[in-house]
């Protein structure tokens, strides 16, 4: 029997390619993971249009096409208006926390938790990290509305990982900082590692300004090795950089945790 939706019926905004950029991340970085056969993945809170559900699922069944993605929401009437558009290897439930019974290799849940109070995140990364198949993993994170900045944190069956932003070239850095997952929003003021990183960001953005003339990509590049240098743990190097992505070590910006 199916345990009992764990949650609350949040907004439900999305739009098309809003989650392209922690899509194209996941596969160029967990592609062992994802080409597994009989891949299971978990699109958590898909929200009042199953659209970037579905942009999901294509994705994946570009590189493996055994991969099946259920998409899960706790409105029932989201769930409804979103069966029209099931396939195969693509359906539509009602769910929360507790994945319907499931055991994904990957759970994909943007801009749930967000909304949701601070103190309730470690209980709904606990219910999640049960269900979690074997080296499976979850990404618990937040994008604006065009997808063009965004954060998540990589949870594997045990703990929190490790934290990627994806910044919009055209801006400073900290402006991420709006699209923190709540699990580290609160902790941006002075003191709090996540404060730190930012600040360090902006300024390893600005020492690097003259390269803005050889394109925004070689700017991003050159302020995460200052980052490096300044002692950050990054994974990854200048490829994934160059996109605009970074990745660090979560024990780096859980420090102060109490």
């Amino acid at each position: 029997m199916t345990a009992r939706p764990v949650g609350v019926v949040t907004r439900g905004t999305t739009a098309s390619r809003r989650l392209r950029r922690v899509d194209r991340w996941v596969i160029a970085t967990h592609g062992p993971l994802l080409r597994q056969r009989d891949l299971l993945v978990v699109d958590l809170g898909f929200g009042a249009s199953p659209v970037t559900t579905i942009e999901l699922a294509r994705r994946l069944r570009r590189i493996n096409p055994t991969a099946r993605v259920h998409g899960l929401d706790i409105s029932p009437e989201r769930v409804a208006a979103a069966q029209p558009q099931a396939t195969p290897w693509l359906d539509f439930a009602v769910g929360g926390f507790e994945l319907a019974g499931h055991r994904p290799h990957l759970v994909r849940a943007f801009n749930v938790l967000r909304q949701y109070d601070a103190a309730a995140i470690p209980e709904a990364w606990h219910r999640m990290q049960q269900q979690l198949d074997t080296g499976g993993l979850i990404l618990d994170g937040t994008c604006d509305e065009a997808g063009r900045l965004a954060s998540w944190v990589t949870l594997d069956a045990t703990a929190p990982r490790t934290v990627t932003f994806a910044f919009d070239p055209t801006v400073e850095p900290s402006a991420v900082a709006a699209r923190l997952p709540k699990a580290l929003i609160h902790r941006n003021v002075p003191g709090q590692p996540v404060h730190r990183l930012l600040t360090d960001l902006d300024v390893e953005w600005h020492r690097h300004s003259a390269l803005g003339v050889f394109g925004a990509r070689q700017r991003l590049a050159a302020t995460a090795q200052g980052l490096r240098r300044r002692g950050w743990p990054l994974r990854d190097g200048p490829a994934v950089w160059r996109r605009g992505l970074l990745t660090v070590a979560w024990r780096a910006l859980a420090a102060s945790e109490h």
